[in-house]
């Protein structure tokens, strides 16, 4: 058998690539607090566009950034080897943290809207977030159910699992383009007059558009991390998981 290797299939190891993908996230929720907070008027909790400004902050933060790294649990190294158990509340744990600030996120637009007296749910991107925000939840709790309660039988935890895995990088991508969408959405409500507009592309409209395209490069590069066969936690009963288990073993 060949094995020989294309330079397109060369092995990139996964702790760098993992420290990158972090940094990214951490850019990615720095620029979004940035924009908010130098563009749009900072924070506050009395109902004014402030209010409004934690969503994009709470959403880029738990449903993109902690939720990607929810979903890279699995493939560190480590994960590999000795009880899953760990690893498991690890996993549930940063997806729990995820769907609070997501939630909180939507509390803060849907008290916004509620105190301006602004229609609520009317546009694709509330649809498309709202949808992604009710999946997820199913996600959590189907995964908390045949994961980490004692008494699911294993047919059903091998049964589920794929489906678990699908809709994880699902639920990311769809998170992804809610984010871009709200980005999008909220510079044509925000940048309207003469000197400020978004066809004139001012430099809140660089600054925006740069950190929609950050948030999608860190989605794709999440998506292609859970992927890549070589980082996927091997089979307990294949041989190559046996012989992982070795090598992690010493």
């Amino acid at each position: 058998r060949c094995h020989h290797r294309s330079p397109a299939m060369l092995d990139v190891p996964f702790l760098p690539f993992c420290a990158f993908l972090g940094a990214l996230g951490l850019l990615c929720v720095a620029m979004v607090g940035t924009w908010c907070q130098h563009w749009r008027g900072g924070f506050s909790l009395d109902g004014s566009s402030r209010t409004f400004n934690w969503h994009p902050v709470l959403m880029v933060t738990g449903l993109v950034v902690l939720y990607g790294a929810a979903a890279l649990v699995y493939r560190i190294p480590h994960t590999w080897s000795g009880p899953k158990l760990p690893w498991k509340v690890l996993h549930g744990s940063l997806a729990l943290g995820a769907f609070v600030l997501t939630v909180l996120g939507l509390a803060a637009v849907f008290c916004f809207h509620n105190s301006q007296g602004t229609p609520n749910m009317y546009s694709l991107h509330s649809w498309m977030g709202l949808g992604t925000v009710l999946l997820f939840s199913c996600q959590w709790a189907a995964g908390f159910g045949a994961f980490l309660l004692p008494w699911a039988p294993t047919w059903l935890r091998a049964l589920y699992k794929p489906i678990h895995v699908f809709f994880g990088s699902t639920i990311l991508m769809l998170s992804v383009a809610s984010c871009l969408s709200g980005i999008n959405e909220k510079l044509f409500f925000s940048l309207k007059n003469g000197t400020m507009a978004y066809k004139l592309l001012p430099a809140e409209a660089v600054f925006a558009n740069t950190l929609g395209l950050l948030i999608l490069i860190f989605g794709v590069l999440v998506v292609a991390a859970l992927a890549r066969p070589s980082w996927k936690r091997p089979d307990s009963n294949s041989p190559d998981s046996r012989q992982v288990q070795d090598a992690l073993g010493g």
